[in-house]
């Protein structure tokens, strides 16, 4: 059996681990999740893609921006990119020690929290090349990232890291640049917030009123860009510019600013293109989304039928109100008064005699008539039918 379970293992004794199992930070776990959240309903929406028949083009885009939105409020509200800065320093790895190493240290910044990686180069000789840290100080609270700068100093992290941490622990002498942070990215999360909201409203809009989807888009984009420019405004009004055993790290607006600086004007374009095809053919954007879209109460259905029932409606007038009804009656009742000043010149017809010829005739008549139960003195009319 030997090549089948001698895997990691020397002259058939057990496996042995001597090697270093240690792996460094490559993501964060938050973003993790929104990607996979967010990439699994935009891989079913591909999947479903290929059967839709109708508003192909609408659907998708408007998919597409949704989802887009969506995950950019997110990934900002946990992302570290707001402000970032990275440069290459020779600097010891502890304080007082004489021995210097190439390594690469950078700050990422995000709204509630700051990033420091410090990554030492392969070329060092005197120090191994698999030191690699990315520590995360939170200033969720007034004091927190004070207590997380002393938690540092106690477990030993290397100097450069402490050394940049410094930089937003203190809060007096000029060193104001941690409160000036932590007031941006605070009112920034709130406006961030504020856009998922919207954002979730404007989803729910465009399935029941799309016109007010379109106003609902509007309205997010305008909150990620009021986003933005909160987070700039409230930005140190003098720029952070970090020393390190020499080095600089200047600080500058990261790709999470970038991002929702985009998006938020991607949805505000999208909303008003969509308003101003509503306003100009209404009623004419439409998507599959809508809950009862192709059924016998889907709004175009609903919008024609009632439209043509309006226009009967109109086209039909009220046969008592008719104007021709009105004129009739007009000449009908002359024509009464004429016939009465007829009889009134030329005198009255006397009808009490009756030949005897006539009376036979007319009983005869009358009996005819009262055979059939069903006799009507006026001939039978047809009746006009009204079509509501």
């Amino acid at each position: 059996m030997k090549g089948w379970f001698d895997a990691f293992r020397n002259d058939g004794g057990p496996t042995l681990y001597s090697y270093s199992n240690r792996t460094p930070v490559t993501g964060d776990v938050p973003l993790v999740i929104v990607f996979v959240i967010f990439g699994t309903l935009f891989t079913a929406f591909l999947v479903i893609f290929p059967g839709v028949r109708k508003e192909r083009l609408t659907t998708f885009l408007t998919v597409t921006l949704s989802l887009f939105v969506g995950a950019t409020i997110q990934v900002a509200q946990y992302g570290s990119s707001w402000h970032t800065s990275s440069a290459t320093i020779v600097s010891s790895y502890s304080a007082f020690s004489k021995h210097k190493a190439t390594a690469d240290i950078g700050g990422y910044i995000g709204l509630m929290h700051i990033n420091i990686t410090y990554r030492l180069l392969p070329r060092n000789e005197q120090t191994n090349g698999d030191v690699e840290y990315n520590e995360r100080f939170w200033w969720r609270s007034s004091g927190e990232m004070t207590s997380a700068f002393k938690q540092a100093l106690h477990q030993g992290a290397p100097f450069p890291i402490i050394s940049l941490a410094e930089y937003f622990s203190l809060h007096q002498e000029g060193f104001s640049w941690g409160s000036r942070y932590r007031e941006a990215g605070y009112y920034a999360s709130i406006m961030l917030w504020t856009s998922f909201a919207s954002w979730l409203m404007m989803n729910l809009l465009l399935m029941m009123v799309p016109r007010y989807g379109a106003y609902g888009m509007i309205f997010t984009g305008l909150c990620m860009l009021l986003t933005n420019l909160i987070y700039s405004t409230l930005l140190p009004c003098e720029p952070l510019i970090a020393h390190i055993e020499g080095s600089i790290l200047s600080f500058n607006l990261g790709w999470n600013y970038w991002l929702v600086l985009s998006a938020g004007a991607a949805c505000l374009f999208a909303g008003l293109v969509i308003t101003a095809i509503d306003m100009i053919f209404p009623h004419q954007f439409s998507t599959i989304l809508e809950v009862d879209y192709d059924t016998p109460y889907d709004r175009h259905v609903i919008i024609e039928e009632s439209f043509d029932t309006r226009n009967v409606r109109r086209k039909v007038p009220k046969i008592e109100d008719s104007f021709g009804d009105r004129i009739m009656s007009q000449l009908s009742s002359k024509l009464q008064n004429r016939h009465a000043v007829k009889e009134d010149i030329e005198g009255v017809i006397n009808r009490g005699y009756t030949s005897h010829e006539l009376s036979e005739f007319s009983r005869e008549i009358g009996d005819e008539s009262s055979k059939s139960n069903w006799s009507y003195p006026f001939p039978p009319t047809s009746r006009r039918t009204i079509n509501a």
